[in-house]
């Protein structure tokens, strides 16, 4: 069903996203698709899950290998951008659902994890409250707005990439 719907918004965007059509492509009856997902909110915060479990296994088999806490965290962040933009579409829907969505998802929590990980280490727990918790975050918003440019046509990855090695370099130095 997430499948079926990433497809669809990879064409057409949320608007494509229809529940009907959706249920038809993944051959499921209609009320099958909702009792899993009540809204199509619901589907597409399931589809921005499957997106960054996709992200996690990519770094997980290929982390970033850089000396430069901050240097790692970009190569993280313009992964995450190289392949949301294979499908600006689906980009799209996505960075939409998360800005206008009252549907809780743990998008963000999920790119600060990934940016710590890639900083500090796989192996190095850092609370909610840790000032480099609070400073990856920051730049997981940064990236957030970013991607929001690039949606548009305000901005290029390759000036994407140049603002966010600033702010990682600012932000993470003391990492």
């Amino acid at each position: 069903m997430v499948q079926a719907a990433a497809a669809l918004a990879s064409r057409g965007g949320v608007e494509a996203m229809q529940m009907r059509t959706v249920a038809e492509r993944a051959g499921v009856a209609l009320g099958t698709l909702y009792r899993y997902f009540p809204s199509k909110m619901d589907l597409v915060v399931a589809v921005v899950s499957e997106e960054l479990d996709l992200l996690e296994g990519s770094i997980e088999r290929r982390p970033p290998r850089t000396e430069a806490a901050h240097r790692r965290a970009v190569d993280v962040l313009m992964r995450a951008t190289r392949g949301l933009m294979r499908e600006p579409e689906l980009a799209e829907a996505l960075i939409r659902s998360l800005l206008l969505s009252d549907v809780k998802t743990d998008f963000g929590d999920r790119m600060t994890g990934l940016l710590l990980r890639a900083s500090v280490g796989r192996d190095v727990a850092v609370p909610p409250g840790d000032r480099r918790h609070v400073l990856a975050k920051a730049l997981a918003s940064v990236w957030t707005m970013e991607m929001i440019e690039m949606l548009r046509g305000h901005a290029t990855a390759d000036q994407i990439q140049s603002r966010l090695e600033v702010a990682a370099e600012r932000l993470l130095h003391d990492f």
